[in-house]
């Protein structure tokens, strides 16, 4: 059984492997990666032999940790780790997957109350977990303004009701965690990933914002903007932040990945809305929330329908996808949320 892993910013790993009885039996370890001295490698293979079919990620990389502390000539092991052979391993075994194992539907954006959207990220995860529904990817779009705040916020903190009643900006609390989100029609681009768990099988929460952001990268390079990752979940590029993502993993093994990031937002009504704290700014490298907003129109000087479009096109060549749209089972249990849940002042406050 043949498993890869590419670790981000580093090596390719490639494992092939023999199973007999419930265990490994034979091990290949292999890759462009660099490895001080080269027989390290012959341990790190005889490591993984003899480790249950069962066995997890951690399992895997302490077995192999342990076989090379007793070394008497220490490994340096340089663009990959013990991890990265482990989730190798996981694949090879069928319990971790890889990009190249998923077909994604793709829903386009579809304009409706934002709110929707919110109700939406809690109904899509259930009809993954379901097989109702294969993995996805979807662009938002939205008809209102709507301050969308993390699950754990305070609504006090963060919300100045008089600044959002003047403005006619309602409040929503989110399912994930991470800071607000100032939405009117036309200002951000936010897209949902909801994938299998098993996507992310091995790398720490950290890991697991940059990993399945990577194609964005990309998608950013492609319409002239150099961007980075900037732990634990902004994406940055050399005129500052462009956005932030949000996770959240359900039960039945799901993970819901969003981000959104500005394009073209009103500075100074956003300042009058949201309550941004010195505290909240104090690793940022500026004094003023309204300065941290650098929308992507002026890097790229293209029309936010446009630069949608080319991340759809970017994220269809590079992934296995099949376009797809909302059932309508799917749109009347969001907006049953919406009643009975997220337009409630009961789920808004819940964290006052």
């Amino acid at each position: 059984m043949h498993g890869e892993f590419k670790v981000r910013g580093g090596k390719l790993v490639s494992v092939d492997i023999g199973v007999e009885d419930g265990a490994i039996t034979t091990a290949h370890v292999y890759g462009d990666f660099f490895l001080e001295p080269d027989d390290a490698l012959e341990d790190i293979a005889a490591a993984v032999v003899g480790a249950g079919a069962e066995a997890s990620t951690a399992a895997l990389a302490e077995r192999i940790s342990a076989r090379l502390a007793r070394r008497e000539e220490p490994a340096t092991m340089i663009g990959f780790d013990e991890t990265a052979v482990a989730i190798a391993v996981r694949r090879a075994l069928g319990r971790a997957i890889s990009w190249e194992d998923i077909v994604f539907d793709v829903i386009g954006p579809v304009t409706m109350p934002p709110v929707m959207h919110v109700a939406l990220d809690e109904v899509l995860p259930h009809e993954v977990a379901s097989g109702a529904r294969p993995p996805l990817f979807r662009i938002w779009d939205w008809d209102s303004p709507l301050v969308v705040i993390g699950s754990y916020q305070s609504l006090r903190n963060e919300v100045d009701p008089d600044g959002a009643q003047r403005h006619g900006i309602g409040v929503v609390r989110r399912i994930t965690g991470g800071g607000a989100m100032f939405m009117e029609p036309g200002n951000c681009i936010t897209y949902s990933l909801v994938v299998p768990t098993s996507l992310v099988e091995g790398l720490s929460f950290e890991q697991a914002y940059a990993y399945l952001d990577d194609w964005v990268m990309g998608a950013l390079a492609e319409i002239g903007v150099r961007a980075r990752y900037v732990p634990l979940n902004d994406i940055a590029s050399e005129q500052g932040k462009i956005g932030g993502a949000a996770q959240r993993r359900f039960a039945g093994g799901v993970l819901l990945h969003h981000v959104t990031m500005s394009y073209d937002i009103d500075a100074q009504k956003m300042g009058e809305v949201l309550r941004t704290g010195k505290e909240k700014l104090s690793d940022k490298g500026t004094r003023s929330a309204v300065k941290r907003v650098d929308p992507m129109r002026s890097q790229t000087g293209l029309p936010r329908e446009q630069i949608i479009d080319g991340f759809l096109d970017f994220f269809r060549a590079r992934y296995r996808t099949q376009d797809s749209s909302y059932t309508e089972a799917e749109l009347t249990a969001a907006r049953e949320l919406v009643e009975t849940k997220f337009a409630t002042p009961e789920w808004t406050s819940r964290v006052p």
